[in-house]
């Protein structure tokens, strides 16, 4: 991905498949992301909750834009739509 490209972030846990799922899924495409370990911060699940008012993993915002879970990652790629996402700044 280009330098321009937007912040990702993935809340998720140790033990989360689809945590795994999705940084496969990004990795496949040459995109940096930033993790935070939601199981080991209580502090972080709370602000994780507040932000996308979901409570599972992951959650991953491109940029300011709450993207959902894997599914909703794994729809997007597939309708084409993520990288125009990952290259909105």
């Amino acid at each position: 991905m280009a330098d321009n490209q937007p912040s990702v972030l993935i809340y998720e846990t140790g033990l989360c498949g689809f945590c795994r799922a999705a940084k496969k899924l990004l990795d496949g495409k040459g995109v940096a992301y930033e993790t935070i370990r939601v199981d080991q911060d209580d502090e972080q699940k709370q602000v994780m909750m507040e932000r996308s008012g979901r409570r599972t993993v992951p959650q991953i915002f491109i940029g300011e834009t709450h993207v959902g879970g894997f599914d909703d990652l794994y729809e997007l790629d597939s309708d084409g739509e993520l990288d125009a996402l990952l290259q909105a700044e």
